[in-house]
Parts: C-alpha cells; sequence; structure tokens
C-alpha cells in the first residue's frame, strides 16, 4: 500500500493549503482550483488532503456509496435494507485526462437492455467519487464532452446516463478539485465558475525553504512510512481541528452586516451572476469555524474574497485571474466608513495564525522554532500569507492603448521595401481592441480532437448514418439497429411481441461534429508593416482570431519574419494566452523574408504531422504580400522565392487564408497573388469581422472546390 505524503510536512503553500482545509471543513465551498507552474507540489497537497477527510457511513455493498441515514430512492443498487450501514474512508479518485466518457459516467449494457429487458449497468468514476472528492490533474487538457458532464453532475448532484431511451441515475455529490499549469492554455468560464476557489502557487525564491523542500522529498522517497509516522501527531491534530470547526460550523453566525460586506465586494469587482456571492459567504463562514468563532468578521470576508472571487472578476480577453487587494481593501474601508462595526465580543480564542494553527508558517514552516522532525517534504512552494491574492500575470489587453516610439528616432516607414539596407528594429506597439471574427473552416471532414471549428466524424454531434460497431458499442443506432435484426425474427423462433437481437444485428451511430484544428499564424513583422497605427490594427486582428482559436479549442502556433529569417515565437501549444503575450511584445523593421517565413511553416507542420496525424492545420499568413530580402547573385528574386515557398505549403494540402494587410488608396494586390499561390482564400481586415457585410463563406471551401475540380 502507497503511503500518501503527510499534508502537514509540505512546506509554505499557505493559500493553497488553507483552501483545502476550509473545503474539507465545509465542502459546500464547492471544491478548488490551483494554478501554478509544474513541479509546486500542487497534485502531492491534494492527494495529501484526502487522508485528513473524516469517514463517511455508507451502505454495506452499495457501489453508490448511499448514505444508510437517507439512502437515495433511485439508487441502481436499491432498495437498501435499514440497518446495512458501515464506516469508510472518504475515497479520492483520480480522473485521467484521456478517460472515456463511459470511464467517467458508467457503462450500460445496451445488447442485454434491449434483448432481456435488463438494466446491467457498471458504475463510472462519478459513482466512486459520491460524497469524497473529484481530483482532476491537468483539468484544463480535459475534453470537452467529459467537462460538459462534470458540470452536470456538479450542477444537479446527480449522474445521468442514457442509451437510447435506457436511462440509470445515481447521486453524485463530490468535492472538485482541479490542477493546471496556465501555460498549457485556460479553463471555459462555465467550468472556472464551478470551482469555489481558486489559488495560485508558485516555487519558492527563498533559498532555505528550497533546500527544506529537497530535504524533506528525500526522506520520504528513502522512507515513506517512517516519514509519515513522524509527521502522525500533526496529522491527528490537524484532523481533530477539522472536525471540531465541522462540529461548530452550522453554529456560525453570517450577519446582516458581513452579508452587505460580502455583496458590496462582489458587486464592486463586477463579478457575473450570483454563485460569487454565495461562495464568499460559505468561505467566510468556514474561515471563522476554522479560526474558533462563533461569528463572521471583517478578516473573514477579506480572506474569503481572496480565495472566491480572483477567478470570477470581469477581465479582458487573455487577462490572468487574480484580484487588487488595495481595490479590495479599499472597499472595506468605504463600508467601514458607512456602516462603523460595534465593538466585537472577543468570543472564543482561535488558532488563526496559520491553516494549521502552528504559528503563522504552519508545520513545518520556515519560522517553526522546534518540535519537528527534520528531513523530507512535498514538492512545496511558498505562495503569499494566507490568504494572499497572487500576482497577477502581464495583462495583455492593458497595454493594448500604449502608444511606443519607434527605437532610435527613426522614421516611419517600410523600412526597406527595395534593395537597399534594412530598417532598424521599432519598438512594440499595443494592439488595437479585439473584435469577433468569423469562422474560417478546414476544408473536408476530419477526425481530430473535439472542437469547435471544423467539420468532423466525432462521439458527439448529429447523426449522419449507421455502421457496424468498432469494438465496444457506445452510440447505438435504434433504427439501424432494428432494421438489422427484423428480418430474422421468424428464423429466431419469435413467438411474441418483443425483439430478438443478436450482436451481429447491432449498429452504432455515425456523427458528425466539429474538431479542434492546429491554426498556426505567420506574421509579417517587417518594416512594411511598422505604421504605428498599421501594425496596432494588424495586431488587434491577430488577437481577434487567438481569441477565437482559444474558444474552438484550437491548438496555436505563432512564427514571425523580419530582417534575414523567420523565428518561431511560439511552438504550437494549447495556450493561446501565451501567444497573445508574444504577440504583444512582437518588434517590428527591416526586410521581408517572406520565404524564409512559409518555409519555417512547412517545418513546422510537417513536425506537427508527425507527433499529431489526426489535428488538421490551418495556416493564416498577416502580410501585404511584400517581399523585399536581399537578392542573391544570379538567383531567384525574393518574390519568386516566395511563390516557390507558397506552392509547395500547396502541394502538402494545407489550408490556408491570407490575410491582406495592404491599405492606401493605392494597392498592388501582392496579398491575393500569395493567396493564389498558396491556393488559399485572401481575407482583407475588414472581411474577419463578423459583422462585415462581405460574406466570408465563399472563402476556403470555395478555394477548396476549385482545387478539387483542378
Amino acid at each position: 500500500m502507497t503511503t500518501t505524503y503527510p499534508f502537514s510536512a509540505i512546506v509554505g503553500m499557505d493559500g493553497l493549503r488553507l483552501a483545502l482545509l476550509l473545503n474539507a471543513v465545509s465542502p459546500a465551498v464547492g471544491g478548488v482550483l490551483v494554478r501554478g507552474e509544474k513541479g509546486t507540489a500542487k497534485s502531492t497537497a491534494v492527494r495529501a488532503i484526502a487522508s485528513l477527510l473524516p469517514e463517511v457511513d455508507v451502505v454495506a455493498g452499495c457501489r453508490f456509496s448511499c448514505d444508510p441515514a437517507a439512502p437515495d430512492p433511485s439508487c441502481p443498487d436499491g432498495p437498501h435494507e435499514p440497518d446495512t450501514g458501515e464506516a469508510r474512508p472518504a475515497r479520492m479518485v483520480e480522473l485521467p485526462v484521456g478517460a472515456s466518457e463511459d470511464r467517467l459516467v458508467g457503462a450500460l449494457d445496451i445488447e442485454r437492455a434491449l434483448s432481456d429487458g435488463v438494466k446491467a449497468f457498471e458504475p463510472g468514476l462519478l459513482a466512486d467519487a459520491h460524497r469524497g472528492v473529484l481530483y482532476v490533474d491537468e483539468v484544463n487538457l480535459l475534453h470537452d464532452h467529459l467537462i460538459d458532464l462534470l458540470l452536470d453532475a456538479a450542477a444537479m448532484g446527480a449522474s445521468y446516463v442514457e442509451r437510447e431511451g435506457v436511462s440509470v441515475r445515481h447521486a453524485a455529490r463530490f468535492l472538485l478539485v482541479g490542477t493546471m499549469n496556465p501555460e498549457e492554455g485556460e479553463l471555459r468560464p462555465q467550468l472556472l465558475d464551478r470551482f469555489g476557489l481558486t489559488v495560485e502557487v508558485a516555487a519558492s525564491r527563498d533559498t532555505d525553504e528550497r533546500v527544506e523542500v529537497v530535504r524533506r522529498r528525500l526522506a520520504y522517497d528513502e522512507d515513506p512510512a517512517g516519514f509519515a509516522a513522524r509527521w502522525a501527531a500533526d496529522e491527528d491534530a490537524l484532523r481533530e481541528r477539522i472536525a471540531a470547526a465541522r462540529a461548530l460550523l452550522p453554529g456560525v453566525r453570517l450577519g446582516d452586516r458581513a452579508l452587505r460586506q460580502i455583496a458590496a465586494v462582489c458587486a464592486g469587482f463586477e463579478v457575473d451572476g450570483m454563485r460569487a456571492d454565495i461562495v464568499t459567504a460559505r468561505t467566510a463562514t468556514a474561515l471563522a469555524a476554522w479560526a474558533g468563532r462563533a461569528d463572521v468578521r471583517t478578516e473573514d470576508v477579506r480572506g474569503a474574497a481572496l480565495l472566491a472571487l480572483p477567478h470570477r472578476r470581469r477581465r479582458a480577453p487573455f487577462d490572468a485571474p487574480g484580484l487588487d487587494e488595495d481595490k479590495l481593501d479599499e472597499i472595506l474601508r468605504r463600508f467601514e466608513e458607512d456602516d462603523p462595526e460595534p465593538d466585537p465580543d472577543p468570543g472564543p480564542e482561535g488558532p488563526d495564525d496559520g491553516p494549521d494553527g502552528s504559528g503563522p508558517e504552519g508545520p513545518g514552516g520556515a519560522d517553526d522554532p522546534g518540535g519537528r522532525p527534520e528531513g523530507g517534504a512535498g514538492d512545496g512552494a511558498r505562495e503569499q500569507a494566507p490568504p494572499a491574492a497572487p500576482e497577477p500575470e502581464p495583462s495583455v489587453p492593458d497595454q493594448r492603448t500604449a502608444e511606443h516610439e519607434p527605437a532610435g528616432g527613426e522614421a516611419e516607414g517600410d523600412g526597406g521595401t527595395g534593395g537597399g539596407a534594412a530598417g532598424g528594429e521599432r519598438a512594440a506597439v499595443g494592439a488595437a481592441e479585439p473584435f469577433r471574427t468569423r469562422r474560417l473552416d478546414v476544408p473536408g471532414l476530419g477526425e481530430g480532437a473535439a472542437g469547435r471549428r471544423s467539420r468532423a466524424r466525432t462521439a458527439h454531434g448529429r447523426t449522419t448514418g449507421a455502421r457496424r460497431p468498432r469494438g465496444a458499442l457506445s452510440a447505438l443506432h435504434l433504427t439501424a439497429t432494428v432494421r438489422a435484426a427484423a428480418p430474422h425474427q421468424r428464423a429466431r423462433g419469435r413467438r411474441g411481441p418483443g425483439l430478438l437481437v443478436r450482436r451481429d444485428d447491432l449498429r452504432e451511430a455515425v456523427r458528425e461534429g466539429r474538431e479542434g484544428n492546429l491554426v498556426l499564424f505567420v506574421v509579417d513583422a517587417s518594416g512594411s508593416m511598422a505604421a504605428r497605427k498599421r501594425m496596432s490594427a494588424i495586431k488587434g486582428a491577430v488577437l481577434s482570431l487567438l481569441l477565437d482559436a482559444y474558444q474552438r479549442r484550437d491548438k496555436v502556433g505563432l512564427i514571425t519574419f523580419r530582417g534575414a529569417d523567420a523565428e518561431l515565437a511560439l511552438p504550437p501549444t494549447s495556450s493561446v494566452d501565451a501567444a497573445a503575450v508574444r504577440l504583444e511584445r512582437l518588434p517590428t523593421g527591416g526586410r521581408t523574408p517572406l520565404a524564409a517565413g512559409l518555409l519555417k511553416a512547412r517545418d513546422v507542420l510537417r513536425v506537427e504531422r508527425l507527433r499529431d496525424p489526426s489535428r488538421r492545420p490551418l495556416l493564416v499568413v498577416v502580410t501585404d504580400g511584400r517581399a523585399t530580402e536581399a537578392r542573391r547573385s544570379g538567383g531567384a528574386t525574393p518574390v519568386e522565392r516566395a511563390g516557390r515557398a507558397a506552392r509547395m505549403l500547396a502541394g502538402d494540402g494545407v489550408a490556408s487564408v491570407v490575410v491582406d494587410c495592404e491599405s492606401g488608396p493605392v494597392r498592388l494586390g501582392l496579398a491575393g497573388a500569395l493567396a493564389r499561390e498558396l491556393r488559399g482564400t485572401p481575407v482583407t481586415l475588414d472581411e474577419l469581422r463578423a459583422d462585415s457585410v462581405t460574406a466570408l463563406v465563399r472563402d476556403v471551401r470555395t478555394v477548396s472546390t476549385s482545387r478539387r475540380a483542378a
């Protein structure tokens, strides 16, 4: 049996530990989302908290963990006999990123249901997690359809499994805990809102603390059982304190004044909906119970807001979650001035210095004077003192209106549209406000990862046909199954009204939905694009396309070309935020090596095709079509080299869109010529807008039709 790393032995990370402990005190808080870089003990802390949860009483033999005091009347294993309860530890169930729908919600034997009328149901992870913890590592990488199922179960407290009119329902109330690395992409807002609290973790920069982390971890790896035994007393103390706080929780008074404070804070941060107010109230109550107090105070409201609001405040696209503590203090200060608080009754004193009551640093912290065994620890890292607000990441939209002067005081211009010297580098300019773009599709029918861009055969979507099952049957096509079984009824000796179905009669539905694509941006950053307002508009257009890619669940990559070569500024990734940051910092200037940018794109797509052959690419070239790199002696011109590279991409079957950035009364039409070489679609900046009068439906599909005709 694997020995779990002790929760009390984790170094630092006070905000994370407090959030987990508050959920242990009050599961109604709604779980916690842990955001942080890799290697910061996120998973270690989550797994450790499960061992501190109180035991639960369950009906003996029930696969759905029914409470013997109030069994679920619709439990598939019911009805239950009275006096059949037993106690067991609360479970922590892990949901793998690659789990199937049947593994999550359970599997129903369709063949037995049709032929024998029996509901043969195998429970899934939602049933296992009932009255326990459902832990999702890398929750931001979870497939969309699994996220939808989680949202439904979390909202209703029950899981429904339906297959062609045959349905099973069971209770599924669990504490949802997720961890994620923001560099790999953000969560959908609907799922983000389902987490009660959120905390940011980062590796400590304190040398002594990092040494202590390594020392404890090595000690644990060398002797897990012995290490756990040395921390057993601290673990028992935490269990007792959780139990005491749970017992106190129903008696904690959340007065009208505290409720008005919560409402003022939530309104001040312009959070969407009312869930933020409810979660903040529950968290403040749990904080008071954890501190051993019978009334919710201002410090409880402040601490709850720092945990419950960062991921719910209204923010611009690509802004990281975060909360301005100065603004929070100002809101609370104004409230105090308008409604001063009377002198509170001191009440019972509670150990409120740290999440475990052992001092400001928690058990084993840097300020712990002694009495703790030395050696070993989780991959812990310190956050701000609990419940400190996370440091917000650089906010891209806040920088969009900033104007920067060109480096070196150079004049505006294209910086080298002929064979002269290359133009100097210019400082980055902010992007214009993003807008809603039209959808750009990859032609044909793919079979890639589920998403929202191009047509594809998927497990979910509208039914377009039927076929014999490939492996386990998950989506029955009832009509096709009945048609296949009907001719054989007499030969099978059918005498009654029932239909005799054999395995060979079963047909599964063929469905069509949408897939996510690899959207590779190739952006011209040369001097010809460097005019201040022009580059700002171009960045705004690319930022809009990035936002569209995020909403459609695409992977994105970014290539820039300027001066003498092209650069892969961002390898293909699910983190659209990272692409937005790179775009915002993009300088301009120099010649226009268009051919180098296209060839770099071809190399990147070739490698990605080997890594993920089912994900189809969409190439988006943002340029005015000029090619002005230095001409080689006796060789092809820059325009000819660019045309040759474009034809190579077209020969690879890469779907492409050319965003024409040329402006002014006189236009050369070079971007349109490039689009023809790519067999792609030329689109102006105006045509990218969803509210544009020009119909963009003629775009990729029209080109695809002409390509097939040719």
